[in-house]
């Protein structure tokens, strides 16, 4: 017979995942109502032939329904077993939300011109882009300045968790587990190094810190702009503050074999083929063997074909020149190349995950 305390701890966490789930179904309700309105106000001021719904069949939208409700139990699970706080689930800044709510409502009449105008190399007059690589000069998803500017990175986590219908920090976490798994297995003298690559307003860095709170964190980005939000979303954290670093993935500044894990969130899709394999062979490169590296980025063609209009979707309504060619890539073949083994994936609603260890 269960205790009075035990009943009353199942009964909390029965009340607790009804709450969350609860709060995601919210986030995604809120998301859609804003993509349709949001749609049909561009469409009337703004017409062109894109249409972001196109893709929604019935099928479709029963098998995003599925992945959905299987990356919340993922996420309440992964809280429950103590990979991060439960708080994490529940966490938002209200007052951060409404600004860039606010900001992004401003900014549409400047990113649905560019889609109307198939305007895609529109930036500021004051950015320089002569330091950035040619493909990342774009206003990826139509945004203004693309990724070369503070009000584009006050934006970003916002436009992004609308895309994806509040489950963007979901889908991130579930790097999470596998990292702290396998490093758990590592006999170290020194402490834990972990390196986020493309680590943007730091949102990967921060459940990295909740996950791993002893580890010595960094992120390095090609943004400045996004590496300042970072610093300060990040500044904010009780831990050691991670260490920022604006540079190239092609071209880590960091000595061979330093790190014990590094991660990487929604970088590869936006990158040229064989840029790709230039960033997994400098990952490989900076990672100590028997180190662990942790990609997330979209689903692929190969993981579900009922999938491939919205796939196709995709980067015709949100500039992503690169996205088809990532959608048909093998990353795997990619990462042994590199020198990678042991390589395994995992997909997550719109997400897939790949784990690659380098050998001792």
């Amino acid at each position: 017979m269960q205790s009075n305390s035990t009943l009353e701890q199942i009964f909390s966490q029965d009340w607790q995942k009804v709450a969350y789930e609860t709060w995601q179904n919210a986030k995604a309700a809120l998301s859609l109502t804003h993509k349709r309105f949001s749609e049909e106000l561009r469409k009337t001021f703004f017409p062109d032939d894109k249409n972001l719904f196109r893709a929604n069949t019935p099928e479709i939208l029963a098998i995003l329904k599925n992945k959905y409700a299987e990356i919340i139990e993922e996420d309440w699970q992964d809280a429950q077993a103590g990979i991060y706080p439960q708080s994490l689930l529940f966490e938002t800044n209200w007052q951060e939300f409404c600004q860039a709510y606010l900001s992004m409502w401003l900014d549409y009449p400047n990113s649905w011109s560019r889609v109307q105008q198939k305007q895609y190399q529109d930036f500021s007059s004051n950015i320089n882009l002569d330091q950035y690589p040619q493909y990342y000069r774009r206003n990826f998803h139509y945004q203004t300045d693309g990724y070369l500017s503070d009000h584009s990175a006050n934006l970003y986590d916002l436009q992004v968790d609308i895309l994806f219908n509040g489950l963007a920090d979901c889908m991130r976490r579930r790097i999470l587990k596998p990292l702290v798994q396998e490093l758990a297995k590592l006999e170290n003298d020194d402490s834990l190094k972990v390196l986020d690559v493309a680590c943007g307003t730091g949102r990967t860095l921060k459940f990295l810190r909740e996950a791993l709170p002893s580890a010595s964190l960094y992120g390095i980005d090609l943004s400045p702009a996004y590496l300042r939000k970072a610093n300060q979303w990040l500044s904010q954290l009780p831990a050691e503050l991670p260490q920022l670093i604006q540079g190239n993935a092609e071209n880590l500044p960091y000595q061979d074999n330093y790190f014990q894990g590094i991660s990487n969130v929604f970088l590869f899709h936006e990158l040229p083929n064989p840029v790709r394999q230039r960033v997994i062979d400098e990952c490989f490169r900076v990672l100590q063997p028997g180190g662990i590296f942790v990609i997330c980025d979209s689903i692929q063609l190969s993981d579900d074909k009922q999938l491939a209009p919205m796939l196709g979707n995709f980067p015709a309504m949100f500039h992503e020149p690169y996205y088809m060619d990532y959608v048909k890539d093998n990353l795997d073949k990619k990462l042994a190349e590199a020198g990678f083994t042991n390589i395994r994936t995992k997909t997550y609603a719109f997400s897939k995950y790949w784990l690659a260890t380098k050998a001792k």
